[in-house]
């Protein structure tokens, strides 16, 4: 016999649909904003190994002499559009993120999110089921060992979003915090690697989701997860 039983409060997936399209329009707009001045590579002096998006990405059409066309768009001219969009959401992305941390305080459902002593060996538990390295299934919890690292992970993440942001929007007049991030360059630095975890994580996640199924999906649009009568959350 299958139950409901109810996963989510109503709160929980207002901020987490709220901060899906919000976050990735920070990232599309943050791109814009990058595309005027690409700056980083992997690689070792003047030696690259790797550029994030080469020229041809910016010009991609030539004509039959070999001469780069009118391109077809113009990524590395739309500054201030990103701009525009980046601090306007940038406070939605802020006020979202500030309600849920307060939410979940207030709540207590802080409880099911943060690491503790069992989070790390339940997560390696969960990593090794997965990738069908071991057939130990851990207890079935509301989020297990490796979704409360990487959603603690994600709050920390934005909160370093938010200081490299304000840290490098405004050098001058936050000047103890630029500082304190280690300069402008730094800090844009971190700023940057931080945009590419969230990529990173946003495909994980939605795959993730993915293989758990449409009942865990259906859970955090209508917060009830349909479970069997003799299956007991942790």
């Amino acid at each position: 016999m299958k139950r409901l039983e109810k996963k989510h409060p109503l709160a929980i997936r207002w901020f987490h649909w709220i901060n899906f399209p919000v976050l990735a329009i920070m990232i599309w707009s943050g791109l814009l904003i990058y595309w005027a001045n690409d700056i980083y590579r992997i690689g070792f002096g003047s030696h690259t190994l790797f550029k994030f998006f080469p020229d041809a990405f910016y010009h991609p059409a030539t004509n039959l002499a070999g001469k780069i066309d009118a391109p077809l768009y113009t990524l590395d001219q739309k500054l201030a559009t990103g701009m525009a969009w980046h601090f306007l959401f940038m406070w939605v992305f802020f006020l979202n993120g500030l309600l849920y941390v307060i939410y979940t305080t207030i709540s207590g459902e802080w409880r099911y999110l943060v690491p503790t002593r069992r989070t790390f060996k339940e997560a390696l538990q969960v990593v090794m089921h997965d990738l069908h390295l071991s057939k130990y299934h851990p207890p079935r919890r509301k989020f297990n060992g490796a979704q409360q690292i990487a959603y603690t992970s994600v709050i920390l993440m934005g909160i370093g979003s938010l200081a490299t942001g304000l840290a490098i929007y405004k050098p001058v007049q936050l000047a103890w915090l630029t500082t304190l991030l280690g300069g402008y360059t730094l800090a844009r630095f971190f700023h940057f690697w931080l945009t590419i975890g969230y990529v990173g994580f946003f495909g994980i996640h939605v795959a993730q989701v993915i293989k758990a199924g449409w009942n865990n999906f259906r859970a955090m649009i209508t917060g009830y997860e349909v479970v069997a009568a003799e299956e007991k959350p942790l």
